[in-house]
């Protein structure tokens, strides 16, 4: 461990105190085409916030072209059609976030999203159509809203293929007005794979067809695939396996590198995740249970210039979570990190918020390359079982970057209702 009693700081502890300090992280991007900004927690105001500060800057000054985050793709694309200032949208941000109803409604739907958003707006209003920046959901939760908002639109500009859509429905709507996807699958249900298959084929093959309405194609594909893929994750998470967190990682990597490719050949990708999903999972005990994650499939993908990972982290401050899956949102207090674990080590070196940068210092890419504990808080979280929430890291090699904040505080909820038959009635691991 780096010595604690040195006044001298390492190189590449870096202050971090304002925009202008994130001039190292911008340098060790470089020309990078990926890069994955995570989260300690779904309920932090400064990781918002910073993450947003960090994607302003690589939208302006590196031609970033979208966000990717870890949210519902209906849901996200309505955020995506207002700060591109498509025809139909709602008036404010404030009623586009209204639409984030299914719990936890606070993890999208919340001001710190409503001001980076707005920022977005006013940036894109100055640029081409083709050149304006996104913002697209990737998760694989959003199985009926996606099923409701493929048919709405093909039934107006494809009825053939509606209707391949419509037979895909059928085989899933016994089950929607509990959400049971567990007892679906688990009780020998024949599966509804092939029905959602032979869409998401028909929808690839026709959506360059679609595009007279702005990115009308690209919203059909992601709602497919999504259809396609939460059949295999709910029939994975029946049976209550790991291997469902590698279907919904791996769904999250296709879906991206689906709207990658929509973009072209000279896209450049901001994504925003728990830390679980950005931080490679072969650098942690994740791997011990042949769990993958989005960090990890992006690295193997790509070549290693082109993707930059940078995790998050705090010693105490408040967090907005909930007891249990589904219940209401609360302020709970974050404990100072426990004795030795990473943000424990931090905090003991200098109580200050701080930038590392791995790969600028030997001594501290060798010093967090050993195994040590770092805090994972889920949208589930128990204060008094904190101990719980670590995951064995070699950080170093988990991330190439980490921005370390001291103390934090509470995200900032917009109210709104969220509903319960929107909610999976199971959710793997807590994040």
């Amino acid at each position: 461990m780096l010595s604690t009693k040195s006044s001298k700081k390492p190189q590449t502890y870096f202050p971090l105190e304002n925009e202008k300090n994130l001039d190292p992280l911008l340098e060790r991007i470089g020309d990078a085409k990926y890069v994955l900004l995570g989260e300690a927690s779904h309920g932090t105001h400064e990781y918002y916030t910073w993450r947003a500060q960090i994607s302003k800057r690589l939208i302006k000054e590196k031609g970033f072209s979208f966000i990717a985050v870890e949210g519902d793709w209906p849901d996200c694309y309505k955020i995506n059609s207002w700060v591109k200032e498509f025809q139909q949208s709602p008036e404010t941000i404030s009623a586009v976030l209204q639409n984030f109803k299914r719990w936890p409604t606070w993890m999208w739907g919340n001001w710190e999203i409503a001001a980076f958003a707005t920022w977005l707006r006013n940036y894109n209003t100055k640029k081409a159509s083709e050149n304006k920046v996104g913002f697209y959901g990737l998760d694989v939760y959003s199985l009926w809203d996606s099923m409701s908002t493929i048919v709405e639109y093909l039934e107006k500009e494809d009825p053939q293929t509606a209707k391949l859509a419509k037979d895909a429905i059928y085989c899933f709507e016994p089950y929607k007005a509990t959400d049971s996807y567990s007892s679906v699958f688990s009780s020998g249900k024949e599966d509804c794979r092939d029905e959602v298959l032979r869409l998401l084929q028909e929808v690839r093959v026709k959506k360059h067809n679609y595009d007279h309405v702005k990115e009308a194609g690209l919203n059909a594909e992601i709602n497919a695939l999504v259809m396609a893929n939460a059949e295999t994750y709910y029939k994975a998470m029946a049976i209550f396996g790991s291997h469902s967190w590698n279907v919904r990682d791996r769904h999250m990597v296709e879906t991206l590198n689906t709207i990658t490719n929509y973009h072209g050949d000279d896209t450049k990708v901001i994504v925003w995740a728990h830390n679980t999903h950005i931080g490679d999972a072969s650098a942690t005990d994740m791997a011990e249970d042949g769990l993958i994650n989005i960090g990890q499939l992006i690295r193997n993908q790509n070549p290693k210039k082109d993707v930059v990972l940078v995790g998050f982290g705090t010693y105490s401050g408040s967090v907005i979570a909930g007891s249990r899956w589904g219940a209401p949102m609360q302020k709970m207090k974050v404990p100072e990190a426990k004795p030795n674990s990473f943000e424990y080590q931090l905090h003991q070196i200098d109580p200050n918020d701080k930038l590392l940068i791995f790969d600028k210092n030997t001594e501290l890419k060798e010093s967090f390359s050993k195994t040590i504990g770092q805090r994972a808080i889920g949208v589930v979280y128990n204060p008094d079982r904190e101990y719980g929430n670590y995951v064995p890291s070699q950080i170093s090699e988990r991330y190439d970057a980490f921005v370390y904040l001291d103390k934090t505080s509470a995200l900032n909820p917009l109210k709104i209702d969220s509903d319960k038959n929107k909610s999976p009635d199971v959710y793997p691991f807590g994040i």
